[in-house]
């Protein structure tokens, strides 16, 4: 067990907090832009929404989002805890406990409707991007929202389906069942439009300033375009051993990783290089090392 130190405690507090911001900036999404834009999204908090709007509509009886948020939450760690084993760490139990109270809270203090005042299509597309803020800020410092991923946890218990299949495929069935609770077909339209939004900011915080491109260079005069590159790019250049197949003659591939927008400059050297040389471009994330991004300690 490693000993507490001062740098590790802080660690875990900036950990805490960024989670509890991205949480409670997740639950403002819902219930100040997505809520009075009568628009609904998937994971447990599009479900619940469901359910309340269900349990108001048959029932008459009002439920917090925040309190179904946080039944539907609990019921799934229980099965996880029994099927997969309680090993799903203290950070997503957190971020669920953070996400139920801070539903809770934003939908007691906010005043009941539009308060913002936004077009429907604003609102709703408002409210898919700082919910992808949020939840990208809780990935970032390993926590997790719970929902799909307690599911998909479940469902790989017995089967190996992709997270982002689970992801997609619960998504549409929770929107789409929203229209037998008494919402219409242009609530479900807004309701993908937001997970769209959501999905796609999320994407983009968590990979977009590490995206990165992949440059492999087949040519015969690899010495002077590896030189370019090195000289006025400023780039690292990596040779690997090949042999054409048909030509059977031994060559160098010249292989550069750099950042998005150095590859258009790439491109340039190589035509004035070597017009004939053959180029693929592939884009990787999460380059790590020198000129690029830290390891994590």
């Amino acid at each position: 067990m490693k000993a507490l130190t001062t740098e590790s405690a802080l660690k875990s507090v900036k950990e805490y907090f960024l989670m509890s911001v991205g949480m409670l900036l997740y639950s403002f999404a819902w219930i100040g832009c997505i809520l009075p834009a009568r628009g609904v999204g998937g994971g447990a908090a599009g479900l619940s929404l469901v359910l309340c709007h269900a349990i108001q509509e048959w029932l008459g009886v009002s439920i917090q989002i925040g309190t179904m948020v946080f039944i539907i939450n609990g019921i799934l760690l229980l099965f996880a805890g029994f099927i997969v084993g309680w090993n799903f760490g203290v950070k997503t139990v957190f971020c669920v406990i953070v996400i139920s109270l801070g539903m809770n809270f934003w939908q007691s203090v906010l005043p009941a409707g539009d308060f913002l005042h936004l077009e429907r299509i604003l609102s709703i597309i408002l409210g898919g991007i700082l919910a992808g803020i949020g939840v990208a800020m809780c990935f970032m410092q390993g926590g997790s929202t719970g929902g799909t991923d307690i599911a998909a946890m479940i469902i790989n218990k017995y089967r190996t389906v992709s997270y982002g299949k689970i992801v997609i495929y619960s998504d549409f069935v929770i929107i789409g069942s929203s229209m037998l609770v008494g919402f219409h077909i242009d609530t479900v339209i807004y309701g993908y439009v937001m997970t769209a939004v959501f999905g796609y900011t999320v994407d983009m915080i968590m990979s977009g300033n590490q995206q990165s491109s992949q440059v492999m260079i087949v040519t015969h005069d690899y010495e002077k375009m590896a030189d370019a590159i090195a000289q006025n790019v400023h780039r690292g250049v990596t040779l690997i051993d090949s042999e054409g197949w048909y030509s059977k003659k031994a060559s160098k591939i010249v292989m550069v990783v750099c950042r998005k927008r150095e590859t258009a400059m790439i491109l340039k050297f190589v035509k004035t290089i070597d017009p004939d040389a053959f180029m693929t471009v592939g884009s990787v994330m999460g380059v790590y090392g020198k000129g690029f991004q830290a390891f994590t300690k």
